[in-house]
């Protein structure tokens, strides 16, 4: 038989109503008597009801999370973190994918207001004013984008770029294509900032590619353009589109990294795993999706008007698809 509220309140001589404010509100009830009450439910096994506690406290116990596709391994990441973490605060997770389309994640957030205490956007398409009205419709939180009165959790893709550049640079490449992501990708125009300015720090002759479909399909489509352009390294938006360049590159009987150097974004698993091992750089995915967790909640507690912008660092992992180009080998 199911332990109820009113068997929490019997082992802990209290009254119902005290069980629930020591649950719920718990700065209301003296800290022995929440001692006691606690300790209670823990004896007992109490499992306090999810839906009656939120016709409480007014909250659900739920947060939403929208990923532009749940086929890239990135966004898997991060959702395994939001969902850990969200756990670890006794809260259900509300998945959905808006298959890279800014009008599904508008009514995608709309939807899930309803439903939810707040979401988590990921890597968001919308133009900010859009975003704002989209934020204006529940407690937000970015990840992988900047919005002036939204919290985010962020990842330093500039500086990650500035990375790559530096080490093919040192290497001896001057002439580099980069292979641009989605126009309205925010990580992109990021990439795209720390790749300005690194190329013209190190007098890089740049050869500016795309925008791409971030997908597999579109490295296939890109590698062959990058060839013609006859540059001496490629440095892909993420993982995912690198592995499309180095399997079209095998097929045009291209070598990686003897022709070729080739470069990717994310460190997903397949980096490691492919032939040769992806040169890329690592992108903090748990920490981030623990992050916006945090800030959501943070939020929902505290109602602080602060807006909080954390940004972790990133960090190049050089591997096998990169060295001196021909005629420059150490």
């Amino acid at each position: 038989m199911a332990v109820t509220i009113r068997d929490v309140a019997r082992r802990a001589h209290v009254s119902v109503a005290t069980v629930s404010r020591a649950l719920t509100s718990p700065d209301l009830v003296r800290p022995e008597t929440r001692t006691r009450v606690l300790a209670a439910a823990t004896e007992l096994g109490y499992q306090p009801n999810r839906a009656a506690r939120g016709l409480i406290t007014g909250r659900t116990g739920n947060i939403g999370i929208v990923v532009p596709d749940l086929g890239n391994p990135f966004f898997t990441g991060v959702l395994k973190a939001v969902q850990a973490r969200a756990a670890q605060a006794d809260h259900s997770v509300f998945v959905a994918d808006s298959d890279e389309d800014p009008v599904a994640e508008a009514k995608l957030v709309h939807a899930m207001a309803k439903q939810v205490d707040g979401v988590v956007l990921c890597a968001p398409g919308l133009e900010d004013s859009r975003l704002h009205e989209v934020a204006a419709a529940t407690s937000l939180v970015l990840l992988n984008r900047r919005l002036p009165g939204v919290p985010a959790a962020l990842m330093d893709s500039a500086g990650g770029m500035g990375a790559v550049v530096d080490h093919l640079a040192g290497l001896g490449h001057r002439r580099i294509a980069y292979l641009n992501g989605p126009r309205t990708s925010w990580s992109n125009q990021e990439r795209r900032r720390g790749l300005l300015t690194a190329v013209a720090r190190h007098g890089v002759d740049l050869t500016d590619l795309g925008p791409f479909a971030p997908r597999y399909e579109g490295g296939l489509q890109a590698a062959d353009l990058a060839v013609a352009a006859d540059t001496t390294a490629i440095i892909a938006y993420n993982d995912i589109m690198a592995l499309g360049v180095l399997a079209r590159l095998r097929d045009l009987g291209v070598s990686v990294p003897g022709d070729v150097s080739v470069t990717g974004f994310d460190d997903l698993t397949y980096a490691a795993l492919c032939c040769p091992p992806l040169t890329t750089v690592a992108m903090p995915v748990a920490r981030a999706g623990r992050t916006a967790v945090d800030l959501l909640l943070d939020r929902l507690g505290s109602g602080s008007p602060e807006v909080p912008q954390v940004v972790a660092e990133t960090r190049l992992v050089v591997r096998g698809t990169t060295a001196p180009p021909r005629g420059r080998e150490r």
